[in-house]
């Protein structure tokens, strides 16, 4: 049994490290966050998000990079934690085509300084960001963590899947307890402006195209900002064990003999592109004007998420339609921007 000292959150002012903090916060944890507010997107949303956690006694925030190793040990060594929850990473596979040091400054060299501050602090759990894109080129549906993800299109992918290699390691090494959590294509309100649904709602509202790629024929695993949030929370006082099953001879993929499991975590029901736009018009109240484009390199046509281990393991079970997740969205939306 975890005995939860404060959490560290990582990536606390981005938009899922947000709500998981702003969840925790109001169900009386104490969090320590760090975030290192770059412009990767609006500076002034991390902010406002930042704001709204700020307003909590039991939050303490600092502006740390995961690459800055001697703050991060500096971090650790101040302070006393149970559980980690590692979400600061370079996000978005197009922008891993212009800048890609980016990506291995903060998803490998940052991702060693917390497994390396974690295992020197006897840390009980890691929890951290992995992503679907890690299943790449595969095209068997749905994706499950059983199956080999050793074909990457973009050095985003690339980076999640080494994090994935990086934490067993440290289980095999250390016993350190890791999970990680492929995140399926996550929406809702506070969320990052470089999302299709986000792009496709300020463009419809201002009268532009929309860019549609792969000429609509995109399949996503959309799945609400708060069912993530809620598996997050599950997962927390539940560090994995060493799998006494495990086959040497027939490897299965996402577990171990260490003390390592990987879980996907979306909505397990895809929705066609097109059907998601004729809903966020409907839901904004605008008919957009559609450019339809060629797919884009690093980009696949369909994501699908089995999430049987995480409904078996902790019950896990994504409950909120499409409907009312971009509802929701929309009413933040056009209260934050006033539109």
């Amino acid at each position: 049994m975890i005995t939860i000292n404060p959490i560290l959150i990582t990536g606390c002012a981005g938009f899922i490290g947000y709500h998981l903090t702003e969840r925790l916060l109001c169900a009386g944890y104490s969090v320590i966050g760090i975030d290192i507010l770059n412009d990767y997107y609006d500076v002034n949303l991390k902010k406002a998000r930042l704001q709204l956690l700020q307003a909590h006694t039991s939050f303490t925030f600092h502006n740390i990079a995961l690459e800055d190793r001697t703050s991060m040990e500096q971090l650790f060594d101040q302070n006393t934690f149970s559980v980690v929850i590692n979400l600061a990473a370079q996000a978005g596979v197009r922008y891993s085509l212009e800048n890609p040091y980016a990506y291995i400054d903060s998803n490998i060299v940052g991702f060693i300084n917390i497994l390396e501050a974690c295992r020197h602090h006897k840390i009980e759990h890691l929890i951290y960001a992995s992503s679907s894109s890690v299943y790449g080129a595969n095209r068997k549906m749905p994706f499950a963590v059983a199956d080999a993800v050793d074909h990457p299109v973009s050095l985003y992918a690339a980076t999640k899947k080494a994090n994935e290699l990086m934490a067993h390691t440290y289980s095999h090494l250390y016993g350190l307890p890791t999970t990680g959590l492929r995140f399926f294509t996550v929406y809702g309100p506070w969320g990052r402006p470089d999302m299709a649904y986000f792009l496709f709602a300020k463009a419809i509202l201002s009268g532009t195209p929309i860019q549609i790629f792969n000429h609509g024929n995109m399949k996503r695993d959309f799945t609400y900002i708060d069912d993530i949030v809620e598996g997050i929370v599950r997962l927390i006082p539940k560090p994995p064990k060493a799998n006494l099953q495990w086959d040497a001879l027939n490897p299965i993929a996402g577990s171990s003999y260490a003390p390592y499991k990987v879980y996907n975590i979306g909505n397990n029901s895809p929705v066609k592109l097109l059907d998601f736009i004729s809903i966020l018009e409907e839901k904004l109240g605008v008919e957009a004007i559609k450019e339809f484009l060629p797919m884009q390199p690093g980009d696949v046509e369909e994501t699908f998420a089995d999430v049987s281990e995480l409904m078996h393991d902790v019950g896990f079970q994504p409950s909120t339609p499409l409907e009312v997740g971009l509802a929701n969205f929309v009413e933040w939306y056009r209260d934050y921007y006033k539109v």
